[in-house]
């Protein structure tokens, strides 16, 4: 029986693409000699994606819908995707055609020749801006000196990862997860394969630089404790500061370098500030946890017919845990 590859979009306000999305990827499938879902999340959609989503699944029953009951963010929605498929192999592509379905046999390949997950490393990046892509770049970079994980460089969430890591992954239960380092950290046989990240088809970015910088705090924040070192670090430069410019005064005794001490006072509380938000951000995700909410809610699904009922039963107690 041929395998059965299982594909996960998440969609959030896709409508000025998502139809061609669609024709693109039931195209590339009909070609394939393995067997393919289309497993769609909407992430609190506002326009019509979820209705153009769902006239193409009564021509194609290879197409599922997950929708969620508002917006839980991009990676929610990919963890949520994951809980729903079954195939031997899944991969996991943005909805807007950045990422070319024409990667996918290289992965399969990549899977076949005995890697558990194969990532799309991005050797060009068209229709972004050039601080998108400084800012991205420099990313990686930084993340990669900081963190306690080795995550490839130039790599978003574009990728294929057999079921046994699938299952792994779906064990992870934290609160903002950053999906890209959960892969990396589960560990297993990978590697990569080359491609370039086309243009968007249509619409416009749903990583506006607001969820970028978010992303990145939520990376950060959950693989590196290194920026808790620099608040300690920090602390102790206005401390030294103080004591060396309170010492210069009172020797001196000229005190008309009030101005100079007010500088000072000023550099330390913005030093403090610092550490205290730092720090504020790592108690910030612990608090998530200990509420133990979940992490997203699923209000229907639709094309999955007789495994909805133990797939929402799955659904809910990994909600939970």
């Amino acid at each position: 029986m041929d395998q059965l590859i299982s594909i996960v979009l998440p969609v959030f306000n896709e409508e000025a693409g998502i139809k061609a999305t669609i024709d693109t990827l039931l195209n590339y499938v009909e070609q394939q000699k393995e067997r393919y879902e289309l497993i769609f999340v909407d992430d609190g959609s506002k326009d019509d994606s979820v209705k153009i989503i769902e006239r193409s699944m009564q021509q194609n029953e290879n197409i599922k819908l997950v929708k969620f009951s508002r917006n839980f963010g991009h990676q929610l929605a990919i963890t949520a995707g994951l809980q729903y498929t079954t195939g031997e192999a899944v991969v996991v592509m943005d909805a807007d055609l950045q990422d070319p379905p024409e990667v996918i046999p290289e992965m399969i390949q990549k899977w076949h020749e005995g890697y558990d997950i194969v990532y799309g490393k991005r050797i060009k990046r068209d229709g972004e801006t050039i601080f998108k892509k400084i800012t991205a770049s420099a990313f990686y970079r930084i993340f990669k000196k900081m963190a306690t994980i080795d995550m490839p460089l130039d790599t978003g969430d574009f990728r294929l990862m057999n079921r046994r890591a699938v299952n792994q992954l779906l064990k992870l239960h934290e609160q903002d997860p950053f999906v890209r380092g959960q892969v990396t950290w589960i560990g297993f046989k990978q590697t990569s394969v080359m491609y370039h990240r086309q243009e968007r088809i249509a619409g416009e970015t749903k990583y506006p630089l607001s969820k970028m910088i978010k992303l990145a705090l939520d990376g950060i924040t959950s693989f590196s404790m290194k920026p808790l070192q620099f608040a300690n670090i920090f602390s102790v430069v206005p401390i030294v500061s103080g004591i060396f410019s309170l010492g210069y005064l009172l020797i001196s005794r000229n005190y008309s370098l009030s101005s100079i001490g007010i500088t000072i006072l000023l550099f330390t509380l913005g030093l403090l500030l610092l550490s205290v938000g730092i720090l504020g951000s790592y108690l910030g995700r612990v608090l998530e946890q200990v509420n133990d909410r979940p992490r997203f809610i699923v209000s229907e699904t639709e094309g999955f017919q007789e495994r909805n009922k133990g797939i929402r039963h799955l659904h809910a107690k990994q909600s939970h845990s």
